[in-house]
């Protein structure tokens, strides 16, 4: 094993990892070359929890795409039919996309590329920073080689975010959006010469011709990052965030309940099924100091979807009910509380976080994240199958289901306590301390 498989394997989750093993042999059975690229490997060894794996292939995906969804269980998220990409979703909340090792070429600045197949090493060089630009070979016959045809592990070292080439903004504007984002989520420093390409495509006005579709792309982008606020702050001081609107600035940015937003999103633990609408929440506060004109027309810059803007105002209506549910004297069991919460969107847990006024609604979501979610995680599947369940069978889910419960009420145990010291023993006055005789007085 090479040492950056090992890397791989101690750096992953275990269902991540697990994911990672079942397309190595899918592509072995398609024939294609597959590898693991892009923000994966940028977090491997940048030493950041791995959100997502991006894998690539040399050749057309859909037959590997094929195999993942019927013989693993992998579900269709989305797909983009001229990259040849989809985003899948597997047991454990995995996160996987799969796409085609292409090309592309711009024939003005903004415009949607041509785009082509092509090799590991063509379809790095045609990235946006050289730390997204690596990939780590999960093929038999190089199964951890590394290639990095921009120095991007070089970059990572050094905490630094360089453009892969000098027209990098200028091709695609939206990349500058792209290089915030990123600044704030890594926290690394901008290559200076990156910083000079930046100005200068600003200067030549690259901002107003970054299309709708991508200001919405990146939209969703900033609703799934934790640290929104950061990065709204930023892109507010960047003067970036006006794209979408002239008015998004000061109160109306309503920074101070992104602030909440990020520290209540803090409190989920990483690597959790947590199933949430990132975007329905983070337009919720977006929208709420906007009047209504206003908001109808950052829902046209953006190209925002009837689904998504009408998902705030559900939202809202859903959370109220939870927070009756929260507040009920009926939920006296910590199995009953985590029984709530567990199957509830994301995204209304979050929004109680945010705005409830109830300190028991507060006290019981704290609660649920802190001690009884991590406590029902243990009960892991090897668990479960070590009592002679076989894992699959609806059985197994009910004996998991029951021994969360019996772990989430069962009593602490009490500590007895510590015995008191005894005294110290009288001093023994007519005896010479070592000699065992007693002395006559004087």
């Amino acid at each position: 094993m090479s040492d950056y498989m090992f890397m791989l394997e101690s750096h992953l989750t275990g269902e991540q990892f697990r994911v990672v093993g079942q397309m190595q042999a899918a592509a072995a059975t398609t024939g294609l070359s597959l590898y693991l690229t892009g923000g994966a490997m940028r977090d491997v060894l940048g030493g950041f929890p791995v959100r997502d794996l991006d894998f690539t292939v040399e050749g057309n995906p859909a037959k590997l795409v094929k195999l993942m969804t019927t013989k693993h269980g992998g579900t269709v998220v989305s797909t983009d039919e001229p990259k040849k990409s989809t985003q899948l979703r597997f047991e454990g909340g995995v996160s996987v996309e799969i796409a085609m090792a292409r090309s592309e070429r711009f024939a003005k600045s903004g415009a949607k590329p041509v785009i082509e197949p092509a090799t590991i090493h063509e379809d790095l060089r045609c990235r946006d920073f050289t730390v997204n630009a690596v990939a780590l070979s999960l093929n038999k016959a190089s199964l951890g080689l590394l290639v990095d045809p921009t120095n991007g592990v070089g970059d990572i070292e050094r905490k630094e975010l360089r453009a892969v080439h000098n027209y990098s903004f200028y091709d695609d504007p939206s990349r500058m959006l792209r290089l915030i984002r990123f600044r704030v989520r890594l926290g690394y420093a901008i290559d200076e010469r990156t910083r000079l390409q930046y100005e200068n495509a600003r200067e030549a006005e690259m901002l107003t011709r970054i299309s709708a579709e991508a200001l919405g792309r990146e939209l969703r982008n900033a609703a799934a990052e934790p640290d929104s606020h950061d990065l709204l702050a930023a892109l507010e001081q960047e003067k970036l965030i006006e794209l979408y609107s002239p008015v998004l600035t000061g109160a109306k940015l309503n920074l101070p309940v992104f602030a909440k937003l990020q520290k209540a999103r803090h409190m989920v633990p990483f690597g959790l099924d947590f199933r949430i609408n990132t975007m329905a929440l983070f337009l919720y506060v977006l929208f709420e100091k906007l009047n209504p004109k206003e908001r109808s027309a950052l829902i046209a810059a953006a190209e925002l979807t009837k689904v998504e803007t009408a998902a705030p105002e559900k939202l809202a209506t859903a959370a109220k009910k939870l927070e009756r549910d929260l507040k009920s004297p009926k939920l006296q069991k910590a199995s009953q509380l985590y029984a709530v919460l567990s199957k509830t969107p994301g995204e209304q847990v979050l929004y109680l976080a945010v705005y409830s006024t109830q300190r028991i609604v507060h006290d019981r979501i704290r609660n649920y994240f802190q001690k009884y979610l991590p406590a029902a995680l243990e009960v892991t599947n090897e668990v479960v199958a070590a009592t002679g369940v076989a894992p699959g069978t609806p059985k197994f889910q009910r004996v998991k289901d029951e021994m969360i419960v019996t772990r989430l009420d069962a009593r602490p145990k009490k500590v007895a306590p510590a015995p008191e010291p005894l005294p110290p023993p009288p001093p023994m006055s007519g005896f010479v301390r070592g000699s065992g005789m007693r002395q006559a007085r004087s």
